[in-house]
């Protein structure tokens, strides 16, 4: 635990997996004197009221920013920029303000001209997740060696850079920087893409006429167990991580498309040298996610999910 905290009141905007995670963990640590949250329907703040893992559960944004020196946004990407709108007059004068989308490039454009001069803007976007939801669903070990990238606007003070950095890497977190653009980038081929060809892969078997539903789900293997998983993650969130990332995703699709077509065509020729080389290339990559301990050998299916932990 922190010998002091990093923050003396925190406020949480959503309490889901990240946001529920995130004062999970914060409150294991002490890394917040007080932590205050809300969301946006009643029955989620009742739920995280019975749950007793915050300070306090507020009815609004602005009421739940007041005298806050962190606040984070544990929404979809999309609803940003009007929280930034109504939180804005009420931020405390040097506070922090973040964010956890995967996407940065619109997050960015979306909220900093809303922000009154004398806070600090530092998004961010821990790398990490389930695909739960709702607050039940979040644990404090989400974010144990996992990446938290944060995407400071030119002219972001650096002091208050380092101090989310501190914030996150007490929660476990391996912390990098680097600009919203790249950030967007990067995520459409390791995040964006993966999730958008899974959506697609499980939409294709439900309309399979030749296989009936309890087939798909009675005879899914590996891979497709996992795809299905990946395919589960939240529908609202997903869908403003593509409208908002649209040209890193399509950039990205575009790219994958023409390997496809390369696959293809090794098929149909009976290229058999060709699939292995490429197999045998990518092999390689899942092993050094492996090794630097992104992800585990062992088998997931009867693995304990850490997710099931509570607090």
């Amino acid at each position: 635990m922190s010998a002091a905290p990093h923050f003396q009141r925190v406020a949480l905007i959503g309490f889901g997996l990240i946001g529920g995670s995130i004062a999970r963990a914060a409150k294991l640590q002490g890394l917040a004197g007080a932590i205050v949250t809300t969301a946006r329907s009643e029955q989620t703040r009742a739920r995280v009221a019975e749950l007793g893992i915050v300070d306090q559960v507020v009815a609004s944004n602005a009421e739940a920013v007041k005298d806050a020196d962190l606040v984070i946004l544990c929404i979809p990407v999309g609803a940003c920029g009007p929280v930034a709108q109504e939180i804005a007059a009420h931020l405390k004068p040097g506070a922090i303000i973040s964010d956890v989308g995967s996407v940065k490039g619109a997050v960015v454009r979306d909220m900093a001209p809303h922000l009154p001069q004398g806070v600090h803007f530092v998004p961010a976007h821990p790398v990490a997740g389930t695909e739960h939801s709702g607050p039940d669903s979040g644990f404090a070990e989400l974010f144990i060696n996992r990446w938290c990238i944060l995407t400071p606007p030119d002219g972001t003070d650096a002091a208050a850079t380092e101090r989310l950095r501190g914030f996150w890497a007490a929660m476990g977190a391996k912390v990098e920087v680097m600009t919203p653009d790249h950030h967007d980038l990067v995520l459409a081929i390791t995040s964006h893409l993966p999730h958008l060809i899974a959506y697609t892969i499980v939409g294709t078997a439900d309309e399979l006429a030749q296989v009936t539903e309890s087939e798909v789900i009675k005879f899914s293997a590996g891979g497709f167990r996992d795809f299905t998983r990946i395919a589960a993650s939240d529908p609202t969130m997903w869908r403003d991580v593509f409208l908002a990332n649209k040209e890193a995703v399509l950039e990205m699709l575009g790219t994958f498309t023409e390997d496809l077509a390369k696959l293809t065509r090794a098929i149909r020729r009976g290229d058999g040298d060709a699939l292995f080389d490429h197999f045998t290339r990518t092999r390689a990559i899942r092993r050094g996610i492996v090794e630097i301990g992104q992800d585990s050998a062992v088998p997931d299916f009867g693995r304990p999910h850490a997710a099931l932990k509570k607090p």
